[in-house]
């Protein structure tokens, strides 16, 4: 997790500075997180990944988004700005917000090094009381590497791993598969 904990707030408190605020944060059962800013990597990761989930689904119903939405992850005292969202419904927001949402089906995180154990951890473990959510991914920045959980019809997740220029990832839930070389290409 990135930043410094401030003391326990709201979430109500938390929700109305952060609409005014000018840099995001992540709230988790009461505390602060400031959010720190990326690589040049970590970016062009995210642009890239969204952009290629984006074209793949472009037929269907499903619509990408990036890091500017604000996910209340399920019946956790969260709310966190993942990475990258593919929702294939209408956006469930929450009960009387218009920038809170609840419903992707694929979370996506680019690793950073001072983020990565939350995001397989904790943040992972949030994700998981989603409801909608289906698929969770994990790309690497400083290799040719994406982990992705899947859930299957029992609640289970399945783990799955795609490394170097001619893996894909292949997304059951969503039904495409993105080339790690398109991926990564002019970044490792």
């Amino acid at each position: 997790m990135a930043g410094a904990a401030v003391p326990f707030v709201s979430r109500e408190a938390y929700l109305e500075a952060d609409r005014k605020a000018e840099f995001r944060s992540e709230y988790v059962d009461g505390v602060v997180y400031a959010m720190s800013g990326g690589s040049p990597a970590h970016a062009t990761l995210i642009l890239r990944l969204g952009s290629l989930i984006d074209r793949a689904l472009e037929s269907g119903p499903c619509r990408t988004s990036a890091s500017d939405l604000r996910l209340r992850t399920g019946n956790r005292n969260s709310y966190v700005y993942p990475d990258i969202m593919v929702f294939c419904e209408e956006y469930e927001l929450e009960l009387g917000t218009t920038d809170v949402v609840k419903n992707p089906v694929l979370v996506a995180e680019v690793l950073s090094p001072s983020t990565e154990s939350w995001d397989r951890g904790g943040k992972f473990a949030r994700y998981q009381a989603v409801g909608s959510l289906r698929e969770y991914l994990l790309v690497s920045q400083v290799e040719m590497r994406v982990e992705w959980f899947t859930k299957l019809p029992d609640g289970d997740w399945r783990y799955a791993v795609a490394e170097g220029p001619g893996a894909e990832c292949r997304l059951s839930a969503l039904g495409i598969s993105v080339s790690l070389h398109e991926l990564y290409r002019k970044i490792l």
